[in-house]
């Protein structure tokens, strides 16, 4: 949001008040002497900086801190900061195979209301899943704004391949959409608007990204120290995908498509797969591989199948385990180039793998371990705290943290 030709002071202004919401945003509610120890700036310029923020209405005062205690500093007692739980607020959504979903975040990344569709994607007309998105979209803003909440900005998670600074989706397999512009059919309102109402949605910028990149976001934002920051994230629901983290910034790829794990062949004579290759990861740990491996049906709720199957392997039944340990191989196999490739510091497993980790993991520890080239110990694999939530998550807060990162654009 930063303008074009804007003065070196303005920026330096800019950049020290973003500065300064981060740091309260990390420390918790924290008194100026801690901030300005933290940044390395001087007491007066972070009481200026501060006083602005809270004319703007992004902090808030919260009683004292005392001297030398946590959020403190030293010398006289301080008076504690944190972000506002109000004003403007982050909308991020969510497109499943098999359900739509929206939520709130508020500056201090809490959700504060959220809305959820079961709703079949597959072979669905995008113009018509999207209008229904649209309408959860408007649903949960107004939730927000009776609740003191402005919505900014909206990032929408989507499994598929998204070019790169576009809102369009090249290619979602499993949704079967091909060049779809996610921003055009947002804005459309359809019958549904009306001069007295329209849809708030068209109003606000639009961030859209592959599930597994906001997914792995989450996981650096929200994992409180659990994940490093660099690491790559891997998530499966109908399909797998994966998104690399490097010194904290997402490795996207010249046209944005990087991480696309599930189509990276593990036997090149394997069945033919929907990309058009032969033998993908997707042919054996994929949701539908997965399932019918194990010999459960893939016509139904998703849910349901996911759950008997956790249910069976859980009870001891060879079909179920053996079905989880061929996708825990073919997940070593695909991975163990990656970490040979990339080097990074752990693995996390999120979305469903999560929830079959226990299952899953020696196979993948196993062929980790005897592919990886480099000496010593493979990767740590980490399991994801926050599961199917991830890409949901990681949508809204990529949408509110564009107040932190400028909050110059949001001041009165």
């Amino acid at each position: 949001m930063t303008g074009h030709g804007a003065s070196p002071q303005r920026e330096m202004r800019r950049r020290n008040l973003s500065r300064v919401l981060h740091a309260v945003a990390e420390q918790g509610p924290c008194s100026r002497a801690a901030v300005a120890a933290r940044l390395g700036l001087t007491r007066t310029a972070v009481s200026t900086l501060v006083e602005e923020l809270l004319r703007g209405g992004l902090l808030t005062e919260q009683g004292t801190t005392p001297p030398g205690g946590a959020g403190g500093g030293p010398g006289r007692p301080g008076t504690a900061l944190a972000l506002t739980d109000a004003g403007p607020c982050g909308l991020g959504a969510e497109i499943g195979v098999d359900h739509l979903a929206v939520c709130a975040v508020d500056p201090r990344g809490q959700v504060r209301t959220r809305a959820r569709l079961e709703s079949d994607g597959r072979g669905s007309a995008p113009e018509l899943v999207l209008t229904r998105l649209r309408t959860l979209v408007d649903e949960v803003a107004q939730q927000a704004r009776g609740l003191g909440l402005r919505p900014v900005r909206l990032a929408v998670a989507v499994p598929g391949l998204v070019a790169r600074g576009t809102t369009t989706v090249v290619r979602a397999p499993n949704l079967g959409w091909s060049d779809t512009d996610i921003a055009s059919a947002l804005a459309d309102p359809g019958e549904r608007g009306t001069i007295e109402t329209p849809p708030l949605v068209e109003a606000l910028p639009l961030l859209v990204d592959n599930e597994a990149n906001l997914g792995a976001l989450a996981e650096l934002w929200l994992g409180s120290g659990r994940v490093p920051r660099d690491f790559v994230h891997v998530s499966a629901e109908v399909g797998i995908g994966a998104a690399v983290v490097l010194s904290g910034e997402l490795l996207r790829g010249a046209r944005g498509f990087a991480g696309e794990l599930g189509h990276v062949p593990v036997r090149p004579d394997g069945p033919r797969c929907g990309c058009g290759g032969r033998g993908c990861l997707e042919q054996y740990a994929g949701e539908v591989a997965l399932l019918r491996a194990a010999g459960l049906r893939t016509d139904g709720a998703r849910d349901d199948a996911l759950t008997a199957l956790a249910e069976r392997a859980g009870a001891g039944d060879t079909r179920a385990r053996d079905a989880l340990e061929e996708a825990g191989t073919a997940l070593g196999v695909a991975l163990a180039g990656t970490v040979n490739l990339l080097d990074p510091r752990a693995v996390v497993l999120g979305g469903a793998l999560a929830r079959f980790a226990t299952w899953l993991l020696p196979a993948l520890e196993r062929e980790l371990r005897e592919r990886t080239a480099a000496p010593g110990v493979p990767p740590a694999l980490v399991i994801s705290g926050l599961g199917a939530e991830g890409p949901l998550l990681g949508a809204a807060h990529a949408a509110v943290r564009v107040v932190l990162d400028d909050p110059l654009s949001y001041l009165g």
